[in-house]
């Protein structure tokens, strides 16, 4: 996962606080992030996946819980026909390809003690893709629920749930610096920026985007016994942006 920042840096500070033992992952720590409980990583490599995998086996001993937040893309606006090979790529390299290879290398551990969690974080864009510009991330996304569905078929009847989360907009860092620069553009203040991204994306009924540790509440919820009989399924935390039912 990616647990410095947005969602991965809230669920790791709320798992703590429930007294989990958490090791977030990225490219560089914090200055405020315990070294001992951090691995730096490229996961967008299969060389960094390495690198975490051995440092969590050698840190942790194994793991009951699985959370991929690592997600997001930097593609240009101008829709499909600006998209080359290299930022099709670069959209699984972030999107998908980190899950894969963190549960192909893990996933064994959890079956040999025949229980755990994994949690794939998707989003609304699957189903709401914007196509000006997130085109090869919602189809990566798109691309990570079917792989989560899957896997849920497979291992749920040996002990493992597998689910998903889905987040619409969420006012992370990188969304705060988003609406910051719109504004900018259009002569407005950060409100009127957060506005025109929600209009955008045809609206959101709460009227704001959610909070970080609003989408760390449902994946701890998600990860507890107390959800003990879900799995296979995908949970949409929007403020109600999909439209559809």
């Amino acid at each position: 996962m990616a647990g410095t920042k947005g969602i991965g840096g809230a669920v790791v500070k709320l798992f703590r606080e429930l007294g989990a033992n958490v090791v977030g992952v990225a490219r560089t720590r914090p200055h405020d992030f315990p070294e001992e409980l951090f691995i730096a990583a490229d996961l967008t490599s299969a060389g960094g996946c390495k690198i975490t995998v051995d440092a969590v086996t050698q840190m942790l001993g194994g793991v009951d819980i699985i959370i991929h937040v690592l997600g997001g893309s930097s593609a240009p606006g101008g829709g499909f026909a600006v998209l080359g090979d290299d930022l099709w790529q670069q959209a699984l390299n972030i999107n998908l390809f980190p899950a894969v290879r963190l549960d192909r290398a893990l996933l064994p551990g959890l079956l040999a003690q025949g229980e755990g969690v994994i949690i794939h974080v998707t989003s609304i864009q699957r189903e709401l893709p914007l196509p000006e510009s997130t085109t090869a991330y919602a189809a990566a996304k798109a691309a990570l629920s079917t792989y989560s569905k899957s896997l849920s078929k497979e291992v749920s009847p040996k002990g493992v749930r597998v689910l998903r989360v889905s987040p619409g907009w969420v006012e992370t860092e990188a969304s705060v610096e988003l609406a910051e620069r719109i504004a900018l553009q259009a002569g407005t203040d950060y409100n009127g920026g957060k506005q025109i991204i929600m209009d955008a994306l045809g609206g959101i009924p709460i009227g704001r985007p959610s909070k970080p540790i609003e989408v760390a509440n449902l994946i701890a919820f998600l990860a507890s016994p107390r959800a003990a009989s879900i799995t296979g399924t995908e949970y949409v935390i929007d403020g109600g942006t999909v439209p559809t039912v």
